[in-house]
């Protein structure tokens, strides 16, 4: 018997953008849902989507308010959110707001699937959370507190585990500097502190710190480590 096909909301007011999404993700075996916008948007929550695609641009509700009602309703569905070229403002709120990951207009379709496909493994990673996290060579074992690169043990400070410890728990999410932020020190002090434990953390666990391999930077937003193989 066939599993049942994922359903993929998807909330934009431009016809043709629908239409895109509608015929590139159907050949994939998504089940589409759209709502044109907000209100009914809203409505088709109660369908069950296993994924939405928001346009922040939208002619009722600003996206940012219905990304918020969204989150009120719905706490851990995967949100992939679509915006203008150059807003970073808007991504970094909407990622602070509880959206998953973020796509600039215009975006090729295979990028769009990698991303739903990243959004859609995060939230069963953390509804049953795997205890070692494994991609490529890096291997991070949160029970035992052990990290690896290939068969070498790599020491990190007790700062440099929280970070890559965070980092793992939302493997293949952008997490933004103010998330980073508030999640090592509770407060929000000087995004300098955040970079200088990046760098730490990239000397130890990456091949090449220059051009690194896990630990990516979404400039002027935050960073994401690698999704799992």
């Amino acid at each position: 018997m066939n599993a049942s096909p994922i359903k993929v909301l998807v909330i934009d007011d431009e016809p043709p953008i629908r239409k895109l999404l509608r015929m590139g993700l159907s050949t994939q075996g998504y089940d589409i849902l759209e709502a044109s916008n907000g209100k009914i948007a809203l409505e088709k929550l109660a369908e069950g989507p296993a994924l939405i695609i928001l346009d922040l641009g939208l002619p009722d509700i600003q996206g940012h308010d219905l990304l918020r009602m969204i989150r009120g309703r719905n706490e851990s569905v995967p949100i992939v959110v679509l915006s203008s070229r150059g807003d970073e403002a808007g991504k970094v709120q909407a990622l602070d707001l509880g959206a998953d990951d973020y796509l600039t207009k215009p975006f090729g379709m295979d990028e769009l699937l990698a991303r739903m496909r990243a959004a859609l493994r995060h939230q069963l990673q953390v509804q049953g959370e795997r205890p070692v996290f494994r991609s490529g060579d890096l291997s991070v074992d949160l029970v035992r507190r052990i990290v690896k690169t290939g068969e070498r043990e790599v020491k990190l400070s007790p700062k440099e585990y929280e970070l890559l410890r965070v980092l793992v728990q939302h493997a293949g999410k952008v997490l933004t500097h103010r998330f980073l932020l508030k999640e090592l020190w509770d407060e929000l002090t000087d995004a300098q502190y955040l970079r200088v434990y990046v760098r730490q953390l990239r000397q130890k666990i990456e091949t090449d710190p220059e051009r690194p391999q896990f630990v990516l930077t979404e400039t002027g937003i935050g960073y994401r480590l690698r999704a799992p193989d």
